[in-house]
């Protein structure tokens, strides 16, 4: 995948970060040469509302870079013409999920107005990538027991919020993040907003040199030894 992390990220962290993705829950990571290391904290980074060819494609190109997975939640109605993209996110180790066809609030809705909305962006994404997993992620985060019950698969929320929609303000999101992401993190962005992209390349360069490592969604989940059933919600709500 990678043509070499950001600046001043080394190798170790590459290679740790590596070991750490496929090293099963409950087990001591391992260096290279074999000697156990001090478990490094884990952040997922989150992406809603694209794929839009503009930002996203440059997203995509900079997470490559630093080689570090994002897992992105797609908004059916965007999929069209943008194939391409949602193929290379696979094809860099990226997680992809549904965030329903038309960003709707989805509680409160029939099973069957519920099922066209996942069930039709999970059609388009299993046309390009194949039959696998699409993990649902409500707009708005908004969660009812119809949704739990419907969802086919965890329901993934955040737990690490800058809103970056509101302002636009570069310097402010990143701060948003950096000053208060904790190990086991889910960060919450939108991958439509050039500030946003912009913010998020920043973010991954700042946390690398604090010594976090990436993983998808699923990756996280597993290393917290927390089953991906249908209808639990992750990260928890307190």
């Amino acid at each position: 995948m990678g043509r070499g992390k950001g600046p001043g990220v080394g190798l170790g962290l590459l290679l740790m970060c590596f070991v750490l993705a496929l090293t099963p829950v409950g087990e001591p990571v391992q260096s290279a040469g074999g000697e156990a290391q001090v478990e490094v904290p884990v952040v997922a980074l989150t992406f809603d509302d694209g794929p839009r060819a503009d930002t996203t494609g440059w997203l995509l190109e900079q997470l490559e870079l630093r080689e570090v997975p994002a897992t992105f939640f797609m908004v059916g109605r965007r999929i069209p013409g943008n194939e391409d993209l949602i193929r290379q996110m696979k094809e860099q180790g990226c997680q992809i999920g549904v965030h329903t066809y038309d960003h709707v609030d989805v509680t409160g809705l029939s099973q069957a107005d519920f099922d066209q909305q996942i069930g039709k962006t999970r059609t388009l994404l299993r046309e390009i990538l194949g039959e696998e997993n699409y993990w649902l992620r409500p707009p708005y985060g908004f969660v009812d027991e119809g949704v739990r019950a419907w969802s086919d698969g965890p329901i993934i929320l955040w737990s690490v919020d800058p809103e970056d929609w509101k302002d636009h303000d570069v310097e402010r999101i990143v701060a948003s993040v950096v000053e208060r992401v904790e190990d086991g993190d889910v960060i919450l962005m939108h991958d439509i907003y050039q500030a946003s992209v912009e913010a998020a390349v920043r973010i991954v360069d700042a946390l690398e040199e604090k010594g976090f490592c990436f993983v998808t969604v699923e990756q996280l989940m597993a290393r917290q030894g927390i089953a991906p059933e249908a209808g639990v919600l992750f990260p928890q709500r307190p």
